[in-house]
């Protein structure tokens, strides 16, 4: 989709980024004395390249994700996956899913992807209760996806399908632990990296 922009658009807001102090687990204020849940995949590693296949350059389906150590006062773990590079004032966000068991836990690939009565999903920035497969603009550089999970520990009704702004109200007021996991996703001008692991991301409008 993305990759049909023409390079002289990613160049000219090479510079333009929400940035990574603007994902949720830098804004919530509740960063003192939260304790810490160790998030990770099997499919890439921390600031590494998500491989293609979890890309809009591949067949697009949510990586698989594993944590451990959430505490014991947790309730309930929301998870958010935001693109921090996105050329908007704010990370585009490209999953949530809330009401996950407060437990240590995983979510296997393409959980966020199919329609998973199991996993309670909310809006990403299409408005669409899936995975929005990372598709960054031709030239725009390295686009950095957070994945971040947290754990709530009170109760919480969310709406059937909870945007940003409603899983954020809900952190600021119930967090009480999180973790933090980046992948990274390059498109180069005109071409699509060499190897397995290309990164990309999305931008509505870029």
């Amino acid at each position: 989709m993305l990759e049909k922009l023409p390079d002289s658009i990613g160049h000219a807001l090479h510079e333009v980024r929400a940035g990574l102090d603007q994902i949720a687990f830098n804004t919530i204020g509740l960063r003192q004395g939260m304790a810490s849940i160790r998030l990770s995949s099997l499919a890439f590693a921390d600031h590494a390249p998500l491989p293609a296949r979890y890309t809009a350059d591949g067949e697009g389906r949510s990586p698989p994700l594993h944590w451990t150590g959430v505490p014991p006062g947790a309730l309930s773990l929301a998870l958010l996956v935001e693109d921090a590079d996105s050329p908007t004032p704010h990370p585009l966000v490209h999953a949530i899913a809330v009401d996950l068991p407060a437990a240590d836990g995983a979510l296997a690939e393409g959980a966020l992807s199919d329609e998973d009565e199991d996993v309670h999903t909310g809006r990403n920035s299409t408005l669409r209760t899936a995975w929005l497969p990372p598709d960054p603009p031709p030239g725009h550089g390295v686009h950095r996806y957070a994945f971040q999970i947290f754990a709530l520990g009170a109760p919480h009704a969310f709406s059937a399908s909870p945007g940003r702004d409603e899983l954020l109200d809900a952190l600021k007021a119930h967090a009480i632990a999180s973790g933090l996991l980046i992948g990274t996703c390059e498109r180069p001008d005109g071409s699509i990296k060499i190897g397995d692991a290309v990164p990309s991301g999305p931008v509505p409008a870029g």
